[in-house]
């Protein structure tokens, strides 16, 4: 038989906290109380035991059935008390009630134990304090200070040897009245109050520096205290005064800018405590009866701040008029909000200290009070006497470190007095109340100082009166006969190629180049392509480099962009453009009249602050954007590379990566400033030539490397080919998790591992973070801190200094930002603005669109995009170019395209397309494949298409692009065919793997299956671990249908395969695709090129 226990059922808010608590102690309140006169301990101690019989809830203890989640309250008919005496004559009396108050706390078993646990510590003569535990349970704050009331009184009595007479209310009584409240149908209105509030804001609500991985982790308060000096009080008490509002709202509004302000979040809505007890009745009342109910909150940029004490005012009176009826348990349970847990991540109380009780000769007063009774992240706890105002900040020590929550405090305190401050300003200025509340200051003059000055001590002595080319031939010079340039089996010297560029040179400017001329240079690597860049550069010109591997459509532009009158090219390439209107020079067939010119060093009038090249990226608005890069900033970067990297030090750099992309300038340029090498990898597959150089050579000064580039690299090589290789990977293009570093640091331990971040905007780096070599990183590498002559600021959405630890756009100012874009004037205006934190004339910042934060030693961490540009794979890419082209497409309609990782480690991009026409679903799909491959490079291709009836929208009419779809293999049902033989299953299992897809079919195509020469590398490398093959990475490219490779591993040799090529049905399957992948090997050859080029991170 189920066992019946006789009690009282628990109130609304013992309910919810029951259930936060589990078996948690967390949940606590705790007074001291100090106590001074002629104290009679065993008075105290009747006292004490007279107040525990007059208030049942004192006697309470928490039993359940089995089965049972919540318990019932039962009363004890009497309960003993222990008074455990110290004495501490001799210590602080301050430190020593801190050390007792945080030792002395009580561990509870809620179905036997007393309630109230009590201890006394002697401080001196006449001078005590009494400290009191109860669970939170059974107490409040409120009730912390009724209970000092109480123990005085009943110690008055006792004194007088009698009993107060009152009858007090008790806990049961209250308990019942509000269950009723949220049951009965005439207290309807009030709940449905609560229950129509949107809680949504709460499940995003997050500081960006909370331990986001630890919110699973119990509950662990502490507190740390802020006292505000009392000259800001009496201004706050004034300022509160003018706008006719109360000291604890104009706080409140203060705290809830905060969190706007560091959440980035317009709904900020914060738990304010209501004590219960609005009613006179209850004033006196022990038990819990204080709630937090929400606050909310919306605020925007332009908001003045006494629009938010007035936003403010409306709705804590509101909150406060129906305290009673809110309940957790109701919201959850009517509305269906997934809420949980069920608590105010933010909360606000402000508590004024009552006067001292006088007993006797004996006065009691609270010295400090603190009440757990619900979960929080953060609580700002207001606790105001006549004396003093205590800015207490509770956190949960499992999501904040306590620097943190320092921080935090300095912020608001700075807030604070930036919001007093408004009152004391004239009418018009920044600093008056009409003033917007993004103007307000959050960050200290102390933290100012270290975010503007100690950050940015960048400043470095540099040529700044020289031009690139100057640097180069002062290095000819100095080293006439060291090897420059090899490419192949081809070499020259630095007085060799020094020749060859200036009679190129010379024939340039007879064509009219000097200053400002824009010069294209269309060329595969070659020691032509280097003679050509630094023979554009000395006749005074800038050189627009052109990549073989980008599509003719996107190359046509950027020449008629350029109106460039001179094309450098190789007769190869010569015809693949138009250039009916442009001077063309073919350096390989045209030499021997260029080798007619002069070999002395040409003399033009380019001055530091003209153009030295104009590289193009992705832009939003659907074309190329070129960029504009002046001298003065390429020498600042080269200058301080050759040092910060040493390139002196090692035998020289190999040269991977296309000239159209600024990763390449570093290792291009530097070799030739310092008197080493560079080696040009030929134009294939720059995986394998890249490995393969580093297996037959030692001490390269260093290797520029994209992040996918490395961990590729990583399985080329063995760990015995690792160590030696190269002095150092400067590693850029995308975010660097730490994980790609751990074969080096582990193989290759003396290599040292860079981390280099810029935008094009501010020549190839700006920032740098060299990973140590003995500390294993997990996670993001940070991007350290600016290189010589660069200042680097986060700002928020309102160009506002953000505090340490908080995200906010990067922004670039100093000797290497770029002249702007070319053409574009608005959009030059758009991102290169005013500097406003120097005196210097003409000073901008570039406005990067990324996202980092500062950690407290100064590193820098990227985070991410703030707009809809993305990385993947090392490139830059705007989502905008993608969905400009798909709306040139005849049968689209609308479009929209995005970068999804369904899967950890799978980014790939998403079009999503509303059809104009009637087209089937593959036929359309496999058409926009083909008709973006024409005009975008093949990185820029979307993995996957889903097409649409219409675009999900937001409430305001917005692209929803959080409902978008995760893409089907719907358009692969119609034409699949499943795997038949062992070796087709076999391959289709890999690619299932690798793909990370639920089916291959034996027709479809790797490629189109979201592969690309990153994850062919992958099946390469296993493939040889399941099957004897000696296939090749070439080979692979050759063979992009399951269909085709089985049939090829199948034949005994390559020659085989050629000659009985009709003879493996389906034939025309074959030979059509076959004739495909070839064209999909040049493409992915030329993505693999261009993935290596990616020197920025995520930028415009």
């Amino acid at each position: 038989m189920q066992q019946q226990i006789q009690g009282f059922p628990l109130s609304p808010q013992q309910r919810h906290l029951w259930l936060l608590q589990q078996d948690s102690q967390s949940y606590l309140a705790c007074c001291a109380i100090l106590l001074e006169g002629n104290l009679q301990v065993e008075v105290l101690k009747a006292a004490l035991h007279q107040v525990v019989n007059r208030h049942e809830i004192l006697r309470t203890t928490f039993q359940r059935t089995h089965g049972t989640k919540i318990p019932i309250q039962r009363i004890r008919s009497c309960s003993a008390i222990s008074l455990h005496e110290h004495t501490l004559e001799n210590e602080d009396s301050s430190q020593a009630i801190d050390i007792i108050f945080q030792n002395t706390r009580q561990v509870y078993n809620f179905d036997k134990d007393a309630i109230l646990q009590t201890s006394l510590i002697h401080l001196s003569y006449k001078k005590y304090v009494l400290i009191i535990h109860l669970p939170s349970l059974c107490a409040d704050t409120k009730t912390l200070k009724n209970l000092v009331c109480e123990i005085s009184r009943c110690y008055a009595a006792c004194l007088q040897g009698e009993e107060l007479t009152d009858e007090p209310l008790q806990y049961t009584n209250l308990a019942e009245w509000q269950n009723e409240l949220i049951e009965a149908e005439d207290t309807k209105v009030g709940r449905e109050y609560w229950q129509k509030q949107d809680f949504s804001a709460l499940k995003t609500l997050k500081l960006p520096f909370e331990n986001w991985s630890s919110e699973k982790l119990a509950f662990a308060p502490q507190y740390m205290t802020l006292p505000i000096h009392p000259d800001v009080v009496a201004q706050l008490e004034a300022s509160a005064h003018n706008h006719q509002t109360s000291v604890s709202h104009f706080l409140l509004a203060c705290w809830q800018i905060l969190l706007w302000r560091l959440t980035a979040q317009s709904d900020i809505i914060t738990g304010m405590a209501c004590n219960g007890r609005k009613y006179e009745e209850l004033q006196t009342a022990i038990g819990l009866l204080t709630k937090y109910v929400p606050l909310r909150c919306r605020l925007q940029p332009n908001d003045q701040f006494s629009d938010v004490l007035a936003q403010v005012d409306a709705s804590a009176s509101n909150a406060y008029a129906k305290q009673e009826y809110f309940a957790w348990e109701q919201i959850v349970g009517v509305t269906g909000n997934s809420l949980e847990p069920s608590f105010f991540p933010f909360c606000f109380e402000f508590e004024n200290t009552d006067a001292k009780y006088v007993a006797g000769d004996v006065s009691f007063s609270i010295y400090h009070q603190y009440a757990c009774i619900d979960r929080f992240k953060v609580k700002l706890s207001c606790i105001r006497s006549d004396s003093f105002l205590n800015a207490e900040f509770h956190y949960d020590a499992n999501l904040f470190l306590t620097s943190d929550i320092k921080r935090l405090a300095e912020e608001f305190e700075t807030l604070l007095t930036s919001a007093i401050d408004l009152w004391a300003a004239p009418s018009g200025s920044i600093a008056h109340p009409q003033a917007e509340i993004s103007k307000l200051e959050i960050v200290s003059a102390r933290k100012k100082q270290q975010l503007l000055v100690e950050f940015n001590q960048t400043q470095t002595v540099y040529p700044e009166d020289q031009c690139i080319h100057h640097l180069f031939e002062a290095q000819v010079e100095r080293t006439p006969d060291n090897v420059a340039v090899m490419f192949e089996n081809q070499q020259l010297t630095y007085a060799e190629l020094n020749a060859r560029v200036n009679q190129l040179a010379h024939g340039l400017q007879q064509l009219g180049v000097g200053p400002e001329v824009l010069v294209g240079l269309y060329m595969e690597r070659s020691i032509e392509m280097v003679v050509g860049l630094l023979a554009i550069l000395k006749a005074g010109g800038a050189y627009v480099p052109l990549d073989p591997t980008y599509p003719k459509e996107r190359l046509t532009f950027i020449l008629e962009d350029t109106q460039t009158p001179i094309l450098l090219t190789q007769k190869h390439l010569a015809a693949e453009l138009p250039t009916e209107k442009i001077k063309v020079v073919c350096l390989d067939t045209d030499w021997e009249i260029i080798a007619y010119e002069q070999v002395e060093n040409p003399v033009s009038n380019t001055t530091v602050e003209n153009l030295a090249y104009v590289i193009y990226t992705s832009g939003s608005t659907g074309k190329p954007k070129g960029t504009l890069i002046h001298h003065k900033g390429l020498v600042n970067y080269l200058r301080w590379c050759t040092q910060a990297y040493s390139v002196e030090q090692g035998e020289g750099t190999l040269v991977h990566s296309s000239i159209a992309f600024d990763l390449t300038i570093t290792g291009l340029f530097s070799p030739l400033l310092v008197g080493r090498k560079v080696e040009l990898l030929p134009q294939n597959l720059d995986l394998e030539a890249l490995a393969a150089a580093l297996r037959n050579k030692s001490n390269y000064s260093l290797v520029k490397i994209t992040p996918a580039q490395l961990e590729l690299l990583t399985q080329q090589l063995s760990p015995q080919e690792a160590a030696g290789k190269t002095r150092a990977f400067i590693i850029g293009g995308e975010n660097l998790l730490a994980e790609s570093l751990a074969f080096w640091q582990t193989n290759a331990p003396d290599t040292i591992l860079i981390n280099e971040y810029g935008p094009t905007e501010t020549v190839v780096g700006c920032c740098v973070y060299q990973v140590p070599q003995s500390q294993k990183l997990s996670g993001s590498v940070p991007i350290g801190r600016p290189i010589a002559n660069t200042q680097l600021y986060l700002l928020d959405e309102h160009q506002q200094l953000v505090p340490i630890g908080v995200p906010g756009e990067l922004h670039i100012g100093g000797a290497g930002l770029a002249r702007g874009y070319l053409n574009q004037p608005e959009l030059t205006a758009l991102k290169f603005i005013p500097n406003p934190f120097t005196k210097e004339s003409g000073a901008r910042l570039y406005k990067t669109g990324d996202l980092a934060r500062y950690r407290p030693d100064g590193t820098l961490e990227f985070l991410g995009r703030i707009d809809h540009q993305v990385k993947i794979r090392g490139f830059r890419i705007e989502l905008g170019e993608i969905e400009g082209v798909l709306l040139g497409h005849p049968d689209v309609q609308e479009s929209v395209a995005i970068a999804r990782e369904d899967r950890p480690g799978d980014k790939r991009l998403v079009a999503y397309v509303v059809p104009s026409g009637a087209k089937t679903h593959s036929a359309l799909i496999n058409d926009l494949r083909s008709f973006l491959k024409q005009k975008l490079p093949e990185y820029m291709v979307p993995r996957a298409f889903v097409l649409l009836k219409t675009l999900p929208l937001t409430s305001n009419g917005k692209i929803d692009r959080r409902s978008l779809p995760e893409p089907t293999n719907f358009e692969r049902e119609e034409t699949f065919v499943a795997p038949q033989t062992e070796i087709e299953q076999t391959l289709a299992t890999l690619w299932q793997e690798v793909l990370r897809v639920e089916k291959v079919g034996i027709y479809d195509n790797f490629f189109d299956l979201g592969g690309h020469s990153l994850l062919i590398v992958q099946v390469h490398r296993k493939l040889h671990e399941l099957v004897n093959t000696k296939i090749s990475m070439v080979e692979m490219f050759q063979y992009p249908t399951i269909n085709a490779l089985a049939k090829y591993l199948t034949q005994e040799t390559l020659t085989q395969e050629t000659d009985d090529e009709s003879s493996f049905g389906p034939s025309q399957d074959l030979v059509k695709t076959r004739r495909q992948s070839r064209k999909q090997q040049r493409q992915l050859r030329q993505e693999h090129r261009a993935m290596n080029n990616q020197q920025e991170i995520c930028n415009e």
